[in-house]
């Protein structure tokens, strides 16, 4: 009998075995998705002024979203926080502008644990239905906890302060920066779930669905809400208009030594006040019926030198109306950052006191432990600033004028508690002039264009050494101001009432959104204990 041989007795006939994966290829598949967490980070810097690309904002959540979609907590976290020093050491540069890079690498260190949080939420939401509302909810969460601790929060970098210029503003009116946020966040995420469904689709032949539908959904929604929104913002005058004059008398010297010359910028300012006066006088520019001038215009404390409130009287008397001064003022062993409504006949009559006082700028938090690190860092903040404890509304000529001092104009509460308060315009006086010429004026100036359209009321920027601004109650800028230069901005705006939803929704809507991304991480969670359960029942 013949015997013939099979394949089994053939040991020369075996089956195909995958090649090893070298060391290299495994160094890049775990290289590849950390640099691109980190380069979308810094796609959604890139989103934000001074440049006008807020559309990029939505491929860097969608890239954020794709390497994030399954990843286990641990690798989530370290993603998570790729993405936020991407996005927050560029963003944030400005911080170390004139104190070195300590301080703003200290930050940017503890801001992108808030962003590396909530990248452990997304990746635990990913394989759920409609994951992209439950995380874009969970990106709101983070800014929600980023804009209230350490030190009172820090709400700078907001997805919001970076669609100024998009499509998607008008719905800051609807609920106010949480609303924005979330409709960009979302849009993002669909548009990432579209491409990865899409390329599914190409690999097996087949499309899920409802997950397209949700997809589909969440990037066309935003806008489509954002089209709707559009009939809440308006610059219509509802009770007058009020012609407003904002001074910019610029500083002698860029950065932190230009406070060595207060009596130089007081001058400065008062002088740019009566250069304005004598146009006024002869008949070039409209008569204003008040003036705004910029926070720190005055370091010195007019009510303690009667030099300082001499100078001060003088340019009311000659503009003949009343002025807005930012001024240093201690009172009672304290030290205020202090807004002074000084009228040409009365002198001064109201004041109002900064809330949200900057830490580390203007008070030193664990001043005994910062101390014993730097030194240095207790000198430049020789004396805390004390807060102060009431809403901020000027009555000029008629007008209801609301202050929100500088840094103030990031708090989504310390904005709406003037309009609240029955403010018809608001005006943020600022002093950018420690920050040289870097992008933190125009970021700033960014968040009082979205300010505008979440309250519709006009907004003026009068800053010490610029951009000084306009904007109109629908974010437009109608003037604006050169950087270190002097110069004044004259205008006829429309004073308005009306509360936009979001003013009176007030902290509602991000309140709304925070339970939705409870939900969605309450229900991931559960799912997965479910998981591990039936895991070691097999």
């Amino acid at each position: 009998m013949t015997v013939t041989a099979t394949s089994v007795d053939r040991p020369d006939r075996l089956e195909p075995q995958a090649a090893p994966v070298s060391r290299g290829a495994r160094l890049l598949r775990r290289l590849l998705p950390a640099a691109a967490a980190a380069l979308f980070g810094v796609l959604l810097y890139v989103s934000f002024p001074p440049r006008t690309l807020w559309w990029l904002a939505l491929p860097a959540f969608a890239g954020f979203g794709w390497v994030l979609r399954g990843r286990s907590w641990k690798a989530a976290l370290g993603l998570g926080y790729l993405f936020g020093l991407g996005f927050l050491l560029p963003l944030l540069v400005w911080t170390g502008v004139e104190v070195g890079p300590g301080p703003w690498l200290a930050l940017v260190a503890i801001e992108a644990v808030f962003v590396a949080l909530v990248g452990v939420g997304i990746a635990a939401v990913s394989k759920l239905p409609g994951w992209p509302v439950w995380a874009a909810a969970l990106w709101i969460a983070g800014e929600a906890a980023r804009a209230r601790a350490p030190f009172n929060g820090f709400p700078w970098g907001k997805i919001a302060f970076g669609q100024a210029d998009g499509v998607f503003l008008p719905l800051a009116a609807v609920g106010g920066t949480p609303v924005l946020g979330f409709a960009v966040v979302l849009g993002g995420f669909g548009l990432g779930e579209l491409i990865r469904l899409g390329v599914e689709r190409r690999r097996t032949g087949e499309i899920r669905r409802p997950a397209a539908v949700v997809a589909l959904l969440s990037l066309a929604l935003p806008f489509a809400g954002a089209l709707a929104a559009r009939t809440l913002v308006s610059d219509t005058a509802e009770d007058g208009t009020a012609t407003v004059a904002v001074i910019q008398g610029n500083v002698p010297r860029l950065g932190l030594d230009f406070n060595s010359q207060r009596r130089a910028v007081l001058d400065y300012h008062a002088r740019e006040t009566e250069r304005l006066a004598a146009e006024v006088k002869a008949g070039k520019v409209a008569r204003p019926d008040f003036v705004l001038w910029p926070e720190n215009s005055s370091d010195i404390d007019p009510f303690a030198y009667a030099d300082a409130a001499e100078v001060i009287d003088k340019a009311a008397k000659a503009i003949g109306a009343p002025i807005s001064v930012g001024g240093v003022v201690e009172r009672d062993g304290k030290l205020y950052n202090e807004q002074i409504l000084w009228d040409p006949v009365k002198g001064p009559t109201q004041t109002y006191d900064k809330r949200q006082i900057q830490p580390f700028g203007e008070y030193l938090p664990l001043r005994s432990l910062i101390g014993a690190i730097n030194s240095e860092w207790t000198s430049m903040v020789r004396q805390d600033f004390s807060r102060g404890t009431k809403p901020g509304v000027f009555t000029m000529d008629g007008a209801k004028v609301g202050l929100v001092t500088c840094y103030e104009a990031a708090f989504d509460w310390a904005v709406r508690s003037e309009v609240t308060d029955g403010a018809q315009l608001i005006s943020v006086p600022s002093n950018n002039a420690t920050f040289d010429r870097s992008e933190m004026t125009y970021q700033q100036l960014a968040m009082s264009r979205v300010r505008a359209v979440e309250h519709s009321r006009t907004v003026t920027v009068p800053v010490t050494s610029g951009v000084s601004a306009i904007i109109m109650p629908d974010g437009r800028i109608t003037q604006k101001t050169g950087m270190f230069v002097a110069d004044s901005l004259v205008q006829k705006i429309p004073l308005r009432s009306t509360e936009t939803p979001a003013t009176r929704l007030g902290v509602l809507p991000e309140i709304a959104l925070l339970a939705v991304a409870a939900g969605g991480l309450g229900w991931a969670v559960a799912g997965a204990v479910r998981g591990r359960r039936g895991a070691a029942v097999q």
